[in-house]
């Protein structure tokens, strides 16, 4: 696995052993930063000098391909240790602008985010219960973007408005603009 465009492209990303991170495959982040960069509602501004949150991080894929794009600081969430050492590692390997909490669930206080990845585990039904919790501690902008990963046969949580919806492989991407 590596980060697919930008300052870190073709940077492999350490991942823990065994199933427990199912980390975003390069093919599926080159995909959805085409659609965020290209769709009309988005543009190279959606990412560029954002701040942006990737919850459920694993190791930190969708964050750390932000940052490659341009995006000014990532928050990540991630509360399997062994994601969270690969996530540290990966972090200090691209010396990188970002803060590691641990839960998306439970989250502090926090600085207010333009884009957010919700990546939780599948059938888990994590995403509206921790975007609830990030609105409610300051952690989301009024109008963020969210980016929710789900099983392609899993029904996304209603965020917003609807942006954009696409499947590839084993994974569904649902695009949101967060309203009140």
């Amino acid at each position: 696995m590596r980060i697919v465009a930008g300052l870190y492209k073709g940077r492999m990303l350490a991942a823990p052993k065994g199933t427990t991170t199912r980390p975003t495959a390069d093919r599926v982040r080159q995909a959805l930063f085409d659609t965020l960069l290209h769709a009309d509602w988005g543009g190279r501004d959606l990412v560029h000098g954002a701040t942006v949150l990737d919850a459920f991080a694993g190791t930190g894929a969708l964050g750390l391909e932000a940052l490659s794009r341009g995006a000014a600081h990532a928050h990540f969430f991630e509360a399997d240790p062994a994601a969270v050492d690969a996530l540290r590692a990966n972090i200090a390997a691209f010396r990188a602008k970002a803060s590691v909490h641990r839960d998306a669930l439970r989250p502090p206080r926090g600085p207010a985010c333009d884009l957010a990845f919700i990546d939780p585990p599948y059938h888990e039904n994590l995403i509206a219960p921790a975007v609830a919790a990030l609105r409610q501690n300051g952690w989301l902008k009024p109008g963020a973007v969210v980016v929710a990963e789900t099983a392609r046969d899993e029904e996304p949580p209603e965020l917003g408005e609807l942006l954009d919806q696409r499947r590839h492989g084993a994974a569904q991407i649902s695009i949101f603009r967060l309203t009140e």
